[in-house]
């Protein structure tokens, strides 16, 4: 399938955006449009899908977005995956090794391995001609892990690493845990050099021969836009360098090699798990985002937060409009966030309807900011003047259906004069659909109304 409207869809270089993962249960059991509708109601038209399998993509739920205008990229991850259900049964071979095995729900791919990257080569390429997303991304391409070797959270070191640097430079792979070993990494000051490079290189290839190589996302859509990813984290004037050391992360080559429309300083951890971050804190990334733009000033700049991925961080509307107004004043384009149900409003802010309309003779959908929980809409009463109601029998609510964030009310008839208003008591949201558990419901304010045109 050819998307022949990506390129057309020029907002999604600019912008706010955010992710989705549709997976989690607050996309569950609703309708795509439903979905597509919330997300536009939230003032977003561009979206990044998060591909946890490049096998299993909602066709209806990209369609659905289109058919509202709203562009869709497909997020892929590139140094591993959360499935491993879709995969050949070699996949184990291609992992990588670490200085400590890790039980994280995540398996680690090497860049390595070049039967791994032929492999997703091959499925991101053949996801984007049976899907019709508008851009493709690669995120997390990189080593683990932040101060890694220390944390013991550390790798590539594994037999497809060590082969490959042995080819390239005929030598062994430093050594990273035993301090008194000849060829310990502090020792060898030179060696070491060479294996930062040979991983940053090794980063590059990966997504370049992804998008790039013969048979890759640019080969297969040639209309598809491309973004690529790094990290950026306020560790001094020092963390550039440290990204480059620890994870293999240099954006100015990887841009350089890999020509993307687009380019993301992805929040890294060590900044979105505090509690107070500021929602300024974009500001302490200029370190990595100026030398980006003064290599390629043509090239559109975003930059993307986590919104509530653990429950003492989850920011509120004020957090997230204070750092919208932030990037924009820095002069990124763009910005994102992981992931939109995630973020504090969520459990904060009551259900209200947001839009009205009449679908056929004697049907009213609202639409509310969030989801609604069906076994909570009874409080629905329809205010009609005496005018309104003369003429025939009297006006009243018939069936109620929930769907997502949309209420479907079905009426005897409806009065021909118009507007008419109705008032909604009490509806409230879905705790039980929520990431973090044990939050009581909002309600909709007492007397909410929304008139009907």
């Amino acid at each position: 399938m050819r998307n022949e409207f990506a390129k057309l869809r020029a907002w999604s270089l600019e912008g706010p955006s955010i992710q989705i993962d549709p997976l989690f249960p607050y996309y569950l059991n609703r309708s795509a449009d439903s979905i597509a509708e919330e997300i536009q109601l939230a003032g977003y038209r561009t979206v990044h899908y998060f591909v946890v399998n490049e096998n299993e993509v909602n066709t209806e739920l990209i369609e659905s977005f289109h058919h509202r205008d709203i562009a869709v990229w497909a997020l892929v991850i590139g140094n591993g995956t959360f499935s491993t259900s879709h995969l050949p049964p070699e996949w184990p071979s291609w992992k990588m090794g670490l200085l400590k095995e890790l039980n994280d729900g995540f398996e680690r791919f090497s860049p390595f391995s070049q039967e791994y990257v032929q492999w997703k080569k091959e499925t991101v390429s053949r996801m984007l001609r049976e899907y019709p997303f508008d851009g493709i991304e690669i995120a997390e391409p990189y080593f683990p892990e932040w101060d890694g070797i220390r944390r013991g959270v550390y790798g590539d070191i594994g037999a497809a690493a060590q082969q490959a640097f042995h080819e390239k430079y005929g030598l062994a792979v430093p050594e990273f845990v035993n301090r008194f070993a000849a060829n310990y990494y502090k020792k060898t000051p030179d060696i070491y050099a060479k294996w930062i490079d040979f991983r940053v290189d090794a980063v590059n290839a990966l997504i370049d021969e992804i998008i790039n190589g013969s048979g890759g996302a640019r080969e297969t859509r040639p209309d598809i836009l491309v973004a690529t990813w790094s990290l950026a984290v306020d560790g001094g004037a020092v963390s550039t360098l440290r990204l480059k050391e620890w994870q293999g992360l240099d954006a100015i080559s990887m841009i350089g090699r890999v020509k993307p429309d687009l380019h993301v300083l992805q929040t890294h951890w060590p900044d979105w798990m505090k509690r107070n971050l500021r929602a300024n804190y974009p500001s302490s990334y200029e370190g990595f985002a100026a030398p980006i733009r003064a290599a390629f000033p043509d090239l559109s700049l975003g930059i993307q937060a986590d919104v509530g991925s653990r429950a003492n961080m989850a920011k509120d509307r004020s957090w997230l409009n204070h750092f919208q107004n932030t990037v924009y004043d820095l002069g990124y384009q763009t910005w994102t966030a992981y992931e939109y149900h995630l973020g504090g409003y969520m459990y904060h802010e009551p259900p209200v309807p947001l839009a009205a309309g009449i679908h056929g003779d004697t049907e009213v959908v609202i639409s509310f900011n969030k989801r609604l929980d069906p076994n909570s809409t009874g409080g629905i009463v329809p205010v009609i003047s005496e005018e309104q109601e003369a003429g025939g029998e009297e006006i009243r609510m018939e069936e109620s259906v929930v769907d997502g964030n949309r209420l479907w009310l079905r009426f005897n008839r409806l009065p021909e004069r118009r507007p008419f208003d109705i008032e909604i008591g009490h509806a409230k949201d879905t705790p039980s659909l929520w990431h973090v558990k044990g939050k009581r419901a909002n309600e909709t304010p007492a007397g909410t109304r929304i008139s009907v045109y």
